[in-house]
């Protein structure tokens, strides 16, 4: 009897499905698509396009530089790759989306899976955000060509915290981020390196103090170069 749960479903909604996996086809991502953790559908958005030329977009409204994608043309592929039963969440990556942490990509990766529509051009028809209830999500604020490398770092950072991909769950709980703070320094062999000296804390085989020295050394460097996640850790 097959105990293994249903794979993490994944469907991408894009022009350019050549894109997909990329570099979620190599690593932990790779390994566990190929045990069959997760899996991908690509739905091509030109498919659904209109007229002889498979048209996706259209001039702006009122006037302006570029195009904008077609409600029309994009509810079908939404309908397509979701059916109304389906739950798992909706997401159109955007620049004005809510900025992506790791809080939210845990609350991803413990559903059924995920929706995403990766935009283009200038945007997306508003209409069709509101009636498909996209929620836009960011990667961070600058602008990229399109949607799909935000899509492949939101999948790979969804994908690691998924049941049976990291050999060993505890070495995903102690990164930057997953406790609110930027991640402690590390060392390895050789002990000496350009006459430089790993710690002495660190070969003590003290446990307890090196786990001290190791929150101490994550608070200093959250505290130096990310004052916004250091305060929010000192309201807490």
């Amino acid at each position: 009897m097959d105990e293994n749960p249903d794979p993490f479903l994944i469907s991408v909604i894009t022009l350019y499905p050549e894109m997909f996996p990329g570099p979620l086809g190599h690593s932990l991502a790779g390994r566990a698509l190929d045990k069959g953790l997760w899996q991908m559908d690509l739905v091509a958005l030109r498919n659904f396009g209109i007229g002889k030329h498979r048209q996706v977009d259209d001039t702006p409204a009122g006037g302006g530089a570029g195009m904008v994608l077609k409600p029309d043309v994009l509810a079908e592929a939404i309908d397509h790759a979701a059916k109304v039963d389906d739950t798992r969440p909706m997401l159109l990556m955007s620049p004005r989306g809510r900025v992506l942490d790791q809080q939210y990509v845990r609350e991803i990766a413990m559903g059924p899976g995920v929706v995403i529509t990766c935009g283009r051009f200038e945007g997306v028809d508003e209409r069709v955000i509101e009636k498909r209830n996209l929620q836009e999500v960011s990667i961070g604020d600058y602008i990229l060509s399109g949607g799909e490398p935000a899509a492949i770092v939101l999948l790979d950072a969804i994908i690691r915290l998924l049941p049976g991909v990291m050999g060993n769950s505890a070495s995903g709980e102690h990164e930057s981020h997953e406790s609110g703070t930027l991640e402690h320094p590390h060392y390895t062999r050789p002990k000496n390196f350009e006459g430089q000296e790993i710690p002495d804390i660190l070969l003590s085989g003290n446990h307890q103090k090196i786990a001290q020295w190791r929150q101490e050394q994550s608070h200093e460097i959250t505290r130096e170069r990310r004052a916004d996640l250091f305060g929010k850790l000192n309201k807490k």
